[in-house]
């Protein structure tokens, strides 16, 4: 799964700097609310967001995720009748946005008003001022009010380089205030544990964000290579040094193979021992990726995995904190 090429052009239009758009859209559309005591239907595009609508929804909601498999693509997945059907029958859908999903946009269209929390906006990224950004407080999908950030967002959170965006700990917190935000909306009488649930979740996310800035401030400047940028705001929130071409990057970004200089760069930096870890995303492998593992392996330097989706029976806290201890023993020298 690979991150869509973008001109710097589009990115200065389509994201503002420091800020995650969340958008919700108004309840309406051919299904019944659920009653009180009814399980709220949550739909998510991956079980990442799907883990964290349980950990905020509990015993109340009863989620969906359209892809929970390691070797599905969502840049390119093709959905079925059913889950267009469970789309349109949820009570709340939770997709990732800025160009991941597209197959969420697509059924949504025909899907009736619903909520939707929509982790990075696909069609006007952006507040204020530049072109696609939003004006006077907000603009609508489909009918739906815009919702900001809760807490305003995080300055200094750059999210216009990918969508990989469950990767920032603060843009996940985000997402659970409005995935809150909604479930109250559906379910008055349980606001109050839902905001609770999502407080709960907060803390345990910070803790994933405490253990970054131990990295940062341990490890600072240590210097990666990755396979692709699957990981880049975890990267960014650990201090180190990725030292991955910029050639390769884009290759793996527009989805085609790294040329022979670029390949030949990472291969030196391995073997001339200027990475002391390879962050490696199985869901991207190609004989080319598979072979900067095997020449990092080849010279002892740790490889670490970091997916696009959870491992069957982690949570996302389970499954975020094992990819961040594994990076930290990496880069002290543990394999």
């Amino acid at each position: 799964m690979t991150v869509r090429s973008r001109t710097a052009a589009a990115v200065l239009a389509g994201f503002a700097v420091g800020s995650l758009t969340l958008t919700a859209c108004g309840q309406g559309g051919a299904g019944e609310a659920p009653g009180p005591n009814d399980k709220i239907k949550v739909v998510a595009s991956t079980n990442v967001w799907g883990s964290v609508a349980k950990a905020v929804g509990g015993d109340a909601v009863e989620v969906t995720s359209i892809i929970d498999d390691a070797n599905a693509d969502p840049h390119s997945y093709e959905s079925s009748p059913r889950e267009a059907a469970e789309i349109s029958d949820a009570d709340l859908v939770i997709r990732n946005g800025g160009g991941y999903d597209e197959f969420m946009g697509q059924i949504l269209q025909s899907a009736g008003d619903k909520p939707v929390v929509t982790a990075v906006e696909t069609e006007h990224e952006g507040h204020g001022g530049e072109a696609g950004g939003h004006e006077g407080g907000g603009h609508e999908e489909r009918g739906g009010q815009h919702a900001e950030p809760q807490g305003g967002g995080h300055a200094g959170h750059d999210h216009s380089v990918n969508e990989h965006v469950w990767y920032d700990t603060h843009a996940v917190e985000d997402v659970a205030g409005q995935v809150a935000e909604q479930l109250g909306k559906l379910q008055p009488g349980k606001a109050q544990q839902f905001t609770a649930n999502a407080e709960g979740f907060k803390q345990e996310v910070a803790g994933l964000q405490s253990k970054l800035d131990q990295i940062a401030t341990a490890d600072r400047g240590k210097p990666i290579v990755v396979t692709a940028p699957v990981a880049h705001y975890l990267v960014e929130a650990s201090g180190v040094d990725d030292v991955t071409p910029p050639e390769f990057v884009r290759a793996v970004e527009s989805e085609t193979d790294p040329s022979a200089a670029a390949v030949a760069q990472i291969k030196d930096a391995l073997n001339a021992g200027r990475a002391q870890a390879v962050l490696f995303n199985p869901q991207t492998a190609s004989p080319v990726t598979e072979d900067v593992r095997k020449t990092a392996e080849a010279k002892g330097i740790p490889v670490v995995e970091m997916t696009e989706t959870l491992p069957e029976g982690k949570n996302y806290v389970q499954w975020m904190d094992g990819q961040i201890t594994a990076l930290r023993s990496a880069l002290n020298g543990a394999r």
